[in-house]
């Protein structure tokens, strides 16, 4: 079995897939702090938990937008399922032409997103990613990662809206039921969740200006469900697309392998 590993800033997010089918996904907190060891423990542990046989694990791909957890995991893997795990990262092939202009600062989870989204749905594609930060990812018609945009996540704009106020409480992310709030929460919640529901279709829209009117729009991350409801710009949602991404760039470097 392959185990997919998307280390992001806020959330571990990983992956079994037996083939091509996805069976199991698990998230673990983003913590710097921790040892291989400690990862190790708890990853191996929650695998049993959901029934997979840590035994099984013969295969790994993983990308990391957090340098001090790169060495921890691949020396994880290496220690608890004894595999060499590939890295995404400059180097791997992916099949996917990036035109920034300077490939490298495109993060490896962006790759994975772009790479999942043209072979799962097609080009040209608009891949919007909800998590710690708001990313937009553009890809052309011939299946070009042409750039994106990036803006500060919901969650991050609720904390520094807390942490750098006086009077600002942290509140609950839904949204209010009129865009006109009557008290601070709602306030508060109008300009976080509208205003980015708002932000987001904008940002769509001039996209798709750009690369083309018919772009599939997909949405992934951990918020992309509630702005969905306020925004209906996507076309498809897919909280495993950057998992699906691991898994087909794995394919094309060492391809899958089979039991025998």
């Amino acid at each position: 079995m392959l185990l997919t590993i998307d280390i992001g800033n806020t959330a571990v997010t990983l992956g079994v897939f037996d083939g091509d089918r996805l069976t199991t996904t698990l998230r673990v907190a983003t913590d710097t702090r921790r040892l291989a060891d400690e990862y190790g423990t708890m990853l191996c542990g929650v695998l049993q938990a959901k029934g997979v046989d840590p035994s099984s694990i013969s295969e790994a791909c993983l990308c990391s937008v957090v340098p001090p957890l790169t060495l921890v995991f691949n020396q994880l893997v290496d220690g608890y399922f004894g595999v060499d795990p590939l890295n995404v990262s400059a180097g791997v092939r992916t099949g996917l032409p990036i035109l920034y202009d300077n490939p490298r600062d495109v993060g490896a989870d962006r790759i994975a997103d772009a790479v999942a989204a043209i072979e799962l749905y097609g080009a040209p594609a608009i891949v919007v990613d909800l998590g710690t930060a708001t990313v937009f990812d553009a890809i052309s018609r011939t299946g070009e990662y042409l750039g994106g945009a990036i803006a500060p996540g919901m969650n991050l704009a609720a904390d520094s809206l807390f942490f750098n106020t006086s009077q600002l409480r942290r509140v609950e992310l839904v949204a209010p039921k009129s865009a006109i709030g009557r008290s601070t929460t709602t306030s508060l919640q109008s300009g976080l969740v509208l205003g980015y529901a708002g932000l987001i279709t904008t940002m769509v829209q001039r996209f798709k200006d750009e690369i083309g009117q018919d772009a599939t729009v997909i949405g992934t991350g951990g918020l992309v469900n509630m702005i969905a409801r306020e925004a209906p710009v996507f076309h498809e949602i897919n909280q495993d697309l950057t998992l699906e991404g691991l898994r087909i760039i794995y394919n094309m470097n060492r391809g899958p392998k089979t039991r025998g």
